[in-house]
């Protein structure tokens, strides 16, 4: 069987489907391209929808953009700040139903009612995306996202032992230095402590491949003519994205046991809009 997988941190969901700024146009043209690719599922980051989750705005537009698709939510909740974090999942109808669950690992407080991990649960496989925390500027929440780490690390492992796992998401790490484009200048940088890729290098040691790395092996600055490696631009920086200054932090990872399978992984064209872009995964199992 062959599978198409994307995922994108949308930075605000609930904006590009019901926003009027240039910005939510441009994320909306986006999310538009995403499902005329038809993947099989589509796993969304950070669409700081409200507690309740999607509204009947939300619920319509998403109906009238992926026909044939169902669709999964978790929003950010209580204890935690609400409109904040949060995930969403489409899966086309045709698959076969899967178990879905909404994970707790145990994360610092309040992590774990952020919305942060959706796992979908087929026959053959797991589906499950992930928003991992962020550092913060001056680092302040370091510590707690390591806790997280080793956390979800152990839950990842945990549905290994059971069958192959896709792990999407914002993982909010460089892992080496040729996954950004100013290392140096950034070393120490939310994202790229020596902490943080060390925490990511486990993961990987833990049973799982980066698939794009898998395709494309230590490519630097762009994976194919014109194609940017890179799945983050900074808003901030207006010229980014036009002179390739951005940082890998979305993946991939599959099971290292069905590595063999994976055909292409790459991140997406998202025009004008900056932040990060939807990274593809096409499988053959």
């Amino acid at each position: 069987m062959k599978y198409k997988f994307i995922s994108w941190n949308i930075d605000s969901l609930n904006a590009a489907l019901t926003g009027t700024s240039e910005r939510a146009a441009l994320s909306l043209a986006v999310v538009k391209q995403l499902a005329a690719a038809q993947p099989d599922v589509l796993a969304i980051q950070e669409t700081k929808l409200p507690a309740t989750g999607p509204k009947k705005p939300h619920l319509e537009a998403l109906e009238e953009i992926f026909k044939g698709y169902k669709l999964v939510w978790r929003s950010s909740v209580e204890p935690a700040r609400k409109g904040y974090s949060g995930t969403l999942v489409l899966y086309k109808e045709t698959l076969p139903e899967p178990t879905i669950t909404f994970p707790e690992i145990g994360a610092p407080e309040p992590m774990d009612a952020e919305g942060r991990i959706i796992t979908l649960e087929f026959p053959a496989f797991f589906v499950t995306t992930v928003y991992t925390p962020n550092a913060q500027e001056g680092l302040t929440r370091l510590d707690l996202r390591g806790i997280w780490d080793d956390k979800y690390r152990e839950y990842l492992a945990s549905l290994d032992v059971q069958k192959p796992v896709f792990a999407c998401g914002d993982f909010n790490a460089a892992y080496t230095e040729i996954d950004l484009a100013n290392p140096r200048g950034n070393h120490n940088s939310a994202g790229f402590t020596d902490q943080e890729r060390e925490k990511f290098g486990q993961l990987l040691e833990a049973g799982f491949t980066d698939t794009f790395r898998y395709i494309h092996g230590n490519v630097e600055h762009f994976f194919a003519e014109g194609r940017s490696i890179y799945t983050w631009f900074a808003q901030r920086a207006k010229t980014s994205k036009l002179n390739n200054s951005g940082w890998r932090i979305d993946y991939w990872l599959v099971s290292n046991r069905i590595a063999e399978g994976i055909r292409s992984s790459e991140p997406l064209d998202s025009g004008e809009r900056l932040d990060h872009v939807p990274i593809l995964l096409e499988v053959e199992l």
